[in-house]
Formats: C-alpha cells, sequence, structure tokens
C-alpha cells in the first residue's frame, strides 16, 4: 500500500511538471493569448447551429461571397490601442458599447478605441471578468453599428473569419473554418479557473486579434477571438474564441450588476491517459485525473484527494477535461453535485458542494 501511495505520488508530480503540455500551449508549455503572447488564466449546453455556411452556401458560391460578408460586419469590429499594447473589440450596441477580452484592457491606463471610418476615440473600462475574459469598455460615441451575435453553437467545419488588429494592422481578415467544440485551455495554477468551451479555428489569430471578432457565414459573431497556439508550437496556428453565447450571457450579467457568477469545483484536472491510467494503476481507462485539490475548496471539503479520478459528475459520464468543464458550466453557486470517483481501484461515490469562484491572484 505504501509503495503504491509513493508510485501515485511520484506521478502526479511529473503530470503537474508536464501534462498541460498536450493542451494549448507555447514553446514553453503554457497557453498563450492572442494579444501579446502573455499566459492566459474563462449556463448550461447550447444547441450547435446546424445551418451557419450551408445556408449561405444555397445562395451561391460561399468564398465569393466572404468580401461581402467582410464588408457587412467590418464597421462592427474596432482596434484597440493602449499603453499596455493592442487589441481588437466588438461593437454590442449603438450607445457606444464595445466587447473585448478582459486580458486586452486589464492594466491599460489609456484606451484608445479606432474605428473602421479612420475615427479615434477614447473609451473606459465599464465592467470585466477574468475568469472568461471578457470586458465592456465604452466610447462617448452613438449610432454604432452593432454586430449581432449568434445564439447558438456553430457548425464544425463551418466558415470562420477572423476580423481584427493583429499586430495593429487594423481590419485585417483571414478565414479558416471552425475546427472543433468545446476545447479547455487549463489554468495555470488550482485556484485560476481555465478557459473552456472555446470554440477552436484554423483562421489565422496574432497577437492584436484577442477581443475581435470571429463570424460566420451569415455575418453573425460566433466568437471573441481569445488566444492561439504559435504555430512552432505544434507546426501549425490553432486559435480560439469564446462562444457567443457565453459572450452574451456574460456580457449582460455585466451590464446588470457588474460582476459574473461562476461556479467552482475546487481541483485542478488532467486527461487521464491509458498511460497514466497504467502507472498509477488507477483501474479505469477514460475520466479526467485530479492534480491538485484546492484547499479549503468544494472538492477538499468532500474528500476529494488527488489522484482521484473522475468517471461521474452528477449522473453524467466524465470522458474528458472538456465534459467536466462543460457539466459544471451548467451548474450554479450552492448546487450540490454527485461525484463518481475511482480511488486505488475502487469506485466511491461523493456530494461536492459548489461555491463561488474566487478572485485569481
Amino acid at each position: 500500500m505504501l509503495l503504491a501511495r509513493c508510485r501515485r505520488s511520484v506521478v502526479l508530480a511529473l503530470l503537474l511538471l508536464g501534462v498541460l503540455g498536450a493542451s494549448a500551449c507555447n514553446d514553453e508549455g503554457t497557453a498563450t493569448d492572442a494579444r501579446n503572447g502573455a499566459t492566459d488564466a474563462p449556463d448550461g449546453e447550447e444547441p450547435t447551429d446546424p445551418g451557419g455556411a450551408a445556408r449561405v452556401a444555397d445562395d451561391g458560391d460561399l468564398f465569393a461571397r466572404i468580401p461581402q460578408i467582410v464588408s457587412e460586419v467590418e464597421p462592427s469590429v474596432v482596434a484597440l490601442i493602449l499603453d499596455v499594447g493592442a487589441g481588437s473589440g466588438v461593437v454590442w450596441d449603438a450607445e457606444g458599447l464595445i466587447v473585448t477580452n478582459h486580458h486586452v484592457v486589464d492594466g491599460a491606463s489609456e484606451i484608445q478605441v479606432g474605428f473602421a471610418d479612420g475615427r479615434r476615440m477614447p473609451a473606459t473600462v465599464v465592467a470585466s471578468d477574468p475568469v472568461t475574459d471578457v470586458a465592456v469598455i465604452e466610447v462617448d460615441r452613438d449610432g454604432l453599428p452593432p454586430a449581432e451575435f449568434a445564439g447558438a453553437l456553430p457548425e464544425v467545419g463551418g466558415l470562420a473569419i477572423a476580423v481584427g488588429n493583429p499586430l495593429g494592422f487594423e481590419n485585417s481578415v483571414t478565414v479558416g473554418v471552425v475546427s472543433g467544440l468545446n476545447r479547455a485551455i487549463p489554468g495555470t495554477a488550482p485556484a485560476t479557473r481555465a478557459l473552456v468551451d472555446l470554440i477552436q479555428t484554423d483562421a489565422a489569430i496574432s497577437p492584436g486579434n484577442s477581443g475581435g471578432a470571429l463570424i460566420d457565414g451569415n455575418g453573425e459573431v460566433i466568437g471573441i477571438n481569445v488566444a492561439y497556439i504559435p504555430p512552432q508550437a505544434r507546426g501549425v496556428a490553432i486559435g480560439f474564441a469564446i462562444p457567443a453565447p457565453t459572450v452574451t450571457d456574460v456580457v449582460e450579467q455585466l451590464l446588470e450588476t457588474g460582476a459574473v457568477s461562476h461556479v467552482f469545483f475546487g481541483v485542478r484536472p488532467a486527461p487521464l491517459t491509458s498511460q497514466i491510467a497504467q502507472q498509477l494503476d488507477a483501474g479505469v481507462e477514460q475520466g479526467v485525473i485530479v492534480l491538485e485539490v484546492v484547499p479549503g475548496g468544494p472538492a477538499d471539503g468532500a474528500g476529494v484527494q488527488p489522484g482521484d479520478v473522475v468517471i461521474e459528475l452528477g449522473g453524467e459520464a466524465v470522458r474528458s477535461v472538456e465534459e467536466f468543464l462543460g457539466t459544471l458550466r451548467g451548474r450554479s453557486p450552492g448546487d450540490a453535485v454527485d461525484v463518481r470517483i475511482v480511488r486505488a481501484g475502487d469506485e466511491t461515490e461523493l456530494s461536492v458542494t459548489l461555491s463561488d469562484q474566487p478572485s485569481a491572484g
């Protein structure tokens, strides 16, 4: 028993040092945001939109229509020029509200907004949420053209057009497809929530694209660009965007109360590979392994331990970190959720009472 416990501790220590290398990372093994390469710390299930680009394709050649789609959306995408860097934003309403990323405006003392018509105006931060990396800023200008945010997730394989301010080149456009849904970028510490349920795209996203629009073949904003994996890390650039339904929910909460409610489970999860399962003698081949437990957090209070493998959450099977985080996203602080775990080959069920996400830092 002592030998097995020591072996599990060694494996977990190694995982803590290197497990995130298989997830969104740069050469140093960490996720990067689309503004300046900094490390990123992001209810309910939304339906996918099976129409997407296909509806436009029925009316003619979709590729040939891209310039028209861009011309319609471009006035709703702005460039952000800050004393700490550059970024992008998307017009939320006609009265001057603009959506961007928290990491774009975080720490900035001066924000200038550049519009498609060439005008420049100062902006102030209205509210911001570091957990989902969404922020709302405001300019003193009426009559802005608000973007149309999609009410559902896009279809994998659908057209994805990124519009923004990469490297200071305003109104830049790159084109790709929606490569995947429900992607997650793990946090860098136990108390730092991961960005979850992201859209993955191969449309080129570069520093400065953060906060800009990812749009579909109907000209709807399907996501707010937030992060990317540099091409040198895996041979090809991979971009990520916060889905429009998430953005809409967060913005509405920010405008109503100035804050966003998030559930907190209190663990650092990682994928359970067959190799790791064998090394830990886990007794299962699918699930999510608990690398760390936040002291005093909900999971800690319920008896969850490092090395436990979560195989079921709230009655739903857990086969990946994405499924684990996605299931939590449909819960609220104060909810009690049943968790089935495997510890040293034995199954047991615990009840975890979720809390509010603590502030990072």
